[in-house]
C-alpha cells in the first residue's frame, strides 16, 4: 500500500509526505521524482462570513481584467497631450490656409468638374476610428485584457490625431489648389484676372474657396491609413500572421483594411478633389504615423511576444502563459477548495512517476 499522507488542510496547501514502498517492492532507488512540483505557496484562508471570490483557472489575475480606470489614471499624461492634439486639430481647421499664386496658365490643369464626395467627410471616423475599436471591444469581450484595450485605443487616437495634426499642418501651410479649383474661384465659369500678373480673382463663395487651397495632403487618405493601418497592425499581432505557418487566409485579413484605406484615396483622385501626388503622401503619412504609435505600446507582431501589449507582458506574473494569453476556459475554483485541487494533481504525479520506477525496475507492474 502506499502512504500519501494526511491530506492537506482546507486553509492551505502542506507539504506531502514521500510514499513509501510495500514490502514486496522490488529494490530501487526512492521514488522521489524531479519531475514533482515544488511545495506549493501558502493561501490565507477567507475572512470569516467573507464570500469567497471565484478563481478563473487560465485567465489573467483579476487587476488585468478590471482595473481599466486605474490604467486611465496612470496614463493621464497621456490622455491629457491628446486633448491638446485635438484643440490644435481644431485650431488648425480654423486658419486660413496660404494663397499659393494661381495664374492663368495654370488654371488648366485646375478645370476639373466639382463632384460631390464619394466617401463623406463624417464616414471618416466611422470607418477610421469607431469600427477599430469596436473590435477592440470584441477582443476585451473574449479576452478580458484590460491592458490590450486601453493601449489600443490610446495608440489608435494618438495615430489619427498626429496624423490629423501633420496633415491640417501642412495644408496650412502649403496651400496647393485642388484640381477644381477653377470652378471653386469662378463657379459661373466667367474668369477674372490681373491685369499684368494675370493672377486669379476669385468671386465664389469665401469657404468654397478655402476649401479649394487645402489640396495637399489628403486628409481622407492619411485618416484611413491612420486608423485602418493601426488596425492591420493590431490584427497581425492578434491572429499571428508572421506565424511561418504559411497561412495565406491571416495575410488577407490583415491587407483588408489596407485595401479599404487604397481604395479612399482612389475616391479622391476620382473625385477631382486630390492629385495623385497628395493621395500618395497623404497615404506614406497616415501609415508611417500608425506604425510608431503601434510599435510604441504593442511588440512587432513577428515577435514571439507579439500578442498583448508591452505593459501585459511587464505585468504578467506568469511569462510562460504570456503568448497564450487568456483563454476561454471559465471553470472556477472557490478558494477553500483549491488546495485539494493542488492535493489531487500532486498526487497524480506522485503515482505516475512510481509507475515508471516500477517498470524501469523490470517489475512489469504499472502499480
Amino acid at each position: 500500500a502506499v502512504d500519501f499522507g494526511p491530506p492537506a488542510p482546507a486553509g492551505g496547501t502542506s507539504a506531502l509526505r514521500s510514499p513509501s514502498r510495500s514490502p514486496g517492492d522490488p529494490p530501487g532507488e526512492s521514488i522521489e521524482s524531479p519531475l514533482l512540483p515544488a511545495p506549493e505557496t501558502k493561501m490565507p484562508p477567507p475572512g470569516p462570513g467573507a464570500a469567497a471570490a471565484p478563481i478563473q483557472l487560465g485567465v489573467p489575475p483579476p487587476y488585468l481584467r478590471t482595473h481599466g480606470a486605474k490604467m486611465a489614471r496612470r496614463h493621464m499624461y497621456d490622455w491629457i497631450v491628446l486633448l491638446l492634439l485635438a484643440a490644435i486639430e481644431v485650431v488648425l481647421n480654423l486658419i486660413t490656409p496660404f494663397h499659393r499664386f494661381v495664374a492663368e496658365f495654370m488654371m488648366d490643369d485646375l478645370r476639373y468638374p466639382m463632384k460631390p464626395n464619394t466617401i463623406p467627410v463624417w464616414a471618416v471616423p466611422i470607418y477610421a476610428v469607431i469600427l477599430p475599436m469596436l473590435i477592440f471591444a470584441a477582443i476585451y469581450v473574449k479576452k478580458k485584457n484590460a491592458y490590450d484595450l486601453h493601449h489600443a485605443i490610446l495608440g489608435l487616437l494618438f495615430s489619427v490625431l498626429i496624423t490629423g495634426v501633420l496633415t491640417d499642418a501642412i495644408k496650412d501651410g502649403v496651400g496647393r489648389p485642388r484640381p477644381n479649383f477653377y470652378y471653386r474661384c469662378f463657379p459661373d465659369g466667367v474668369p477674372n484676372y490681373k491685369a499684368v500678373t494675370r493672377q486669379v480673382i476669385c468671386h465664389g463663395d469665401a469657404k468654397v474657396i478655402k476649401e479649394g487651397h487645402k489640396s495637399f495632403p489628403s486628409g481622407h487618405t492619411s485618416w484611413s491609413f491612420a486608423g485602418l493601418g493601426f488596425l492591420s497592425w493590431y490584427l497581425a499581432g492578434k491572429i499571428r500572421v508572421f506565424d511561418r505557418g504559411g497561412h495565406i487566409a491571416k495575410l488577407c485579413i490583415v491587407i483588408l483594411p489596407l485595401l479599404f484605406a487604397a481604395m479612399v484615396g482612389v475616391s479622391r483622385v476620382a473625385d477631382y478633389w486630390h492629385h495623385w501626388q497628395d493621395v500618395f503622401a497623404g497615404g506614406i503619412l497616415g501609415l508611417v504615423v500608425a506604425s510608431f504609435c503601434y510599435l510604441q505600446f504593442f511588440p512587432h507582431p513577428a515577435s514571439k511576444h507579439g500578442l498583448w501589449p508591452h505593459a501585459f507582458r511587464h505585468h504578467n506574473p506568469n511569462p510562460e502563459t504570456e503568448n497564450q494569453g487568456t483563454t476561454d476556459t471559465h471553470q472556477s475554483v472557490p478558494p477553500h477548495d483549491l488546495s485539494m485541487v493542488q492535493y489531487v494533481a500532486s498526487m497524480e504525479m506522485r503515482t505516475n512517476g512510481r509507475a515508471l520506477d516500477n517498470m524501469e525496475a523490470g517489475s512489469g507492474r504499472a502499480w
